[in-house]
């Protein structure tokens, strides 16, 4: 092996998780990536993995070594990029998550016009109200709604936004509408389920003053693309992102509830909670992931 396939290997057993799982992604058997690591720590006569029947992690070298080839690599690709760039025509390709409902109505869109004009970029896009690990899932960027906690990842700012609650004109004509937060008990309430977790503590601050309601589910789901199609259903009241329901709102399909005091569902809400795109830490982003995301914001004041 040469020195650049060596950092391909370390590189592809750390964000595979093992070399089981390195090995699939590069067509090698368990026993080619066990020799081929081996031949690895003799070439340097470093142990860059402490490995043991049910896990493999980095050792302090393992872990400078890992660092140093991602820098390599990421160069590397960035070099790549720019020597076959032809005539300005953008090419590689563009791997991005996003939340369900955003990604249908706003990603899908934005990602077809994008690619009409750049059709040798090739796009893969991957749907999930999980938080995705963008390194282990090698994706070049995510879209994320909310605040997030403390993080190496860099962002870049989409949109302001801001978490609502809503309903149907038909559901608020059948069941009432809801004066106060405690009303919310009395009501159909429609929920987000995220890894196992329930979203059911719905936040409001007024005057300064915070609280929360814990409402008791009718339905529950983990696509908020479904969740947002029960609402305009007339199932009941539901915890949307505003850029979700901004155009149902708009043309008189939903009405927003408590707008002035609800926050959200998360401990990480505020009145304002972010819409960016976020990235893995690195020095150099591709030239089609910097030119997506440029594209996309401007695609989105058309909106």
């Amino acid at each position: 092996m040469g020195k650049f396939e060596d950092m391909t290997l370390l590189v592809e057993v750390v964000e595979a998780g093992g070399l089981a799982a390195a090995g699939r992604r590069m067509n090698l058997s368990p026993a080619t990536m066990t020799a081929r690591l081996k031949a690895l720590e003799e070439r340097y006569q470093t142990r860059l993995f402490n490995r043991s029947t049910r896990a493999i992690a980095l050792t302090r070298a393992g872990e400078d070594f890992y660092h140093a080839a991602l820098r390599v690599m990421e160069e590397m690709a960035q070099a790549e990029s720019k020597l076959t760039q032809k005539d300005g025509m953008l090419s590689g390709s563009l791997r991005i998550s996003a939340p369900s409902d955003f990604g249908r109505q706003y990603l899908s869109a934005a990602l077809l016009d994008f690619s009409r004009l750049h059709p040798e970029v090739r796009s893969f896009v991957y749907l999930s109200e999980s938080v995705v690990d963008l390194i282990a899932n090698r994706l070049d960027m995510s879209v994320r709604f909310g605040n997030l906690p403390d993080s190496n990842l860099v962002t870049k700012f989409i949109r302001p936004n801001h978490r609502v609650l809503v309903a149907s004109k038909s559901y608020l004509e059948t069941h009432g509408k809801p004066v106060h937060p405690d009303d919310l008990h009395g009501h159909r309430c429609l929920v987000m389920e995220q890894r196992g977790t329930l979203m059911n503590e719905w936040r409001f601050e007024e005057h300064d003053v915070p609280s929360m309601v814990r409402v008791t589910p009718a339905m529950v789901c983990d696509d908020g693309a479904l969740l947002r199609q029960w609402v305009l259903a007339g199932a009941g009241i539901a915890s949307k992102s505003w850029w979700d329901v901004k155009r149902d709102v708009e043309q008189g399909r939903l009405i927003v509830l408590f707008a002035d005091t609800f926050i959200g569902f998360s401990r990480h809400d505020k009145k304002q909670v972010g819409l960016q795109f976020v990235y893995p830490q690195r020095r150099f982003q591709p030239l089609q992931v910097t030119a997506f995301s440029e594209f996309f914001i401007n695609w989105l004041d058309k909106e």
